[in-house]
C-alpha cells in the first residue's frame, strides 16, 4: 500500500542502504532510514509523520525517565520470492499494544492507526527487508510518557514511535538454559502480561548472572514458590511430552501472550498434535527427560522464532535433551511458520498483511 494522506513524509536526504552490510546483521543494531513518530495532547493524536531516522529531544524531567512509563511491540515484515513484502499479524500486535497501554495508564492507540503507520513505514523503507532465507525486517512500535512533571501520576502527554531494522538469526545454536528459582520476573497481580520497559530492565541483572554462569537464557518460574514454568528469557517457553504440545497457561497474567506462541499452538493443532495450556512443573521436566517424554523443548518469540533448548539446568544439575536436529515438532512447525511467513504455501489464516 502506499502511505495515508495524513502521514505526511519527510525522505532522508541519503540512504545508508548502499553502505549495508546484509550479511552481518547484528540484531537491534543497524536501523532503517526512516521512523514513525506521533504525539498525543489533549486526548487526541495529532501530527502523524514519517521522517529521517534520527535523535529525538526530550526534558530531562519527562515522566518516562522518572516513572517509567513506556512499552513497546515486536513485529517483522518479511520479503517473498516475488519481491512483495508483507507483515506477520499486524493486528495481534495492534491488540496487544493497546493492552499493555491500559496497564500502564497510557492511552489507547486505535488500531487503525497502529497498522496504518507500520505499513506506511515499512512501503517507504521496502529495501530494506532483507531478501534472504531466516531473515527479515524487525520492527519496533513504541509509546513512552513525555510530560516535564515530577509528580507520580500519568503524564498528559505521550509519542508513539515506529522504528525498523534488517535482521537475521538471533541465535546460531541451541541453548544452555538455567531454571532461575531465586529473582522473579513477574507476580500475580503485576503486569508481566505487558511489553513494559520495566519487565525488560529488572531480568538484566539475574540474565546477567546466568550468563556469567555458561548459560545463554533463563527459563523464569512463578514468585510464590518457584516450582512452575513461566517464561524463557524474553520469550515463552513451549515442550513436546509424551506427544502432546505443552505451554504454560496464561490466565494469571504473568505471562506474556505471544503472538509466535498463539501462531505455534496453531499450527500445532493444524499439524493433529494435542495442544495443553496448563501449569508445568520443574519436576515434570526432569522427570521427563529421566523417561523419555520429554521429547522438545523451545522458546517461542519474534525475534528468534523458535529457539532450541540443548539442555536445562535446575538446582546444580544440568538435564539434556536429544539433538534439535532430530526432534519432529519443532522443526515442522518452524518450517510451516517460515513457508506462511515467506509466502511459500498460502496463508489460510490470513496472517499476512500485504504492503
Amino acid at each position: 500500500m502506499t502511505a495515508s494522506p495524513e502521514i505526511k513524509i519527510t525522505k532522508a536526504v541519503r540512504s545508508r542502504l548502499a553502505e549495508t552490510d546484509f550479511n552481518n546483521l547484528q540484531f537491534g543494531t543497524i536501523f532503517s532510514d526512516h521512523m514513525f513518530m506521533v504525539d498525543y495532547a489533549d486526548g487526541e493524536w495529532k501530527d502523524l509523520q514519517i521522517v529521517p531516522y534520527g535523535d529525538i529531544t526530550l526534558s530531562p524531567a519527562c515522566t518516562t525517565l522518572h516513572y517509567g512509563q513506556a512499552f513497546f511491540e515486536g513485529l517483522k515484515a518479511y520479503k517473498h520470492a516475488d519481491g512483495s513484502v508483507s507483515i506477520f499479524r499486524m493486528n495481534k500486535n495492534a491488540e496487544r499494544f493497546n493492552h499493555s497501554a491500559d496497564r500502564l495508564c497510557m492511552p489507547q492507540l486505535p488500531e487503525e492507526l497502529f497498522m496504518k503507520s507500520i505499513a506506511a513505514l515499512v512501503d517507504v523503507d521496502r529495501d530494506w527487508v532483507p531478501a534472504k532465507a531466516n531473515h527479515s525486517l524487525y520492527i519496533r512500535p513504541f509509546m513512552f510518557a513525555t510530560e516535564a512533571y515530577l509528580g507520580v501520576t500519568p503524564s498528559k502527554t505521550y509519542k508513539y514511535m515506529v522504528l525498523t531494522c534488517p535482521v537475521g538469526p538471533y541465535f546460531s545454536k541451541p541453548l544452555r538454559v538455567k531454571i532461575e528459582t531465586n529473582y522473579t520476573r513477574a507476580a500475580e497481580g503485576g503486569y508481566g502480561y505487558a511489553k513494559a520497559a520495566g519487565n525488560y530492565g529488572g531480568a538484566m541483572l539475574p540474565a546477567r548472572k546466568a550468563v556469567e554462569e555458561g548459560f545463554d537464557q533463563l527459563i523464569w518460574t512463578d514468585a510464590k514458590e518457584h516450582k512452575y514454568i513461566e517464561e524463557m528469557g524474553a520469550a515463552n517457553a513451549m515442550f513436546v511430552m509424551d506427544g502432546k504440545l505443552v505451554t504454560p497457561s496464561i490466565d494469571k497474567n504473568t505471562i506474556l501472550k505471544g503472538v509466535t506462541r498463539d501462531t505455534i499452538l496453531t499450527l500445532a493443532r493444524d499439524m493433529g498434535y494435542e495442544v495443553e495450556e496448563r501449569p508445568i512443573a520443574i519436576t515434570e521436566l526432569v522427570e521427563g527427560t529421566k523417561n523419555g517424554k520429554l521429547t522438545d523443548a523451545f522458546g517461542a518469540g519474534t525475534a528468534f522464532t523458535i529457539a532450541p533448548i540443548a539442555s536445562f539446568s535446575y538446582n546444580g544439575e544440568e538435564y539434556f535433551l536429544k539433538d534439535p536436529a532430530a526432534r519432529e515438532f519443532s522443526a515442522r512447525a518452524l518450517k510451516a511458520l517460515n513457508d506462511i511467513r515467506y509466502g511459500v504455501v498460502p496463508d489460510k489464516h490470513g496472517w499476512n498483511y500485504m504492503v
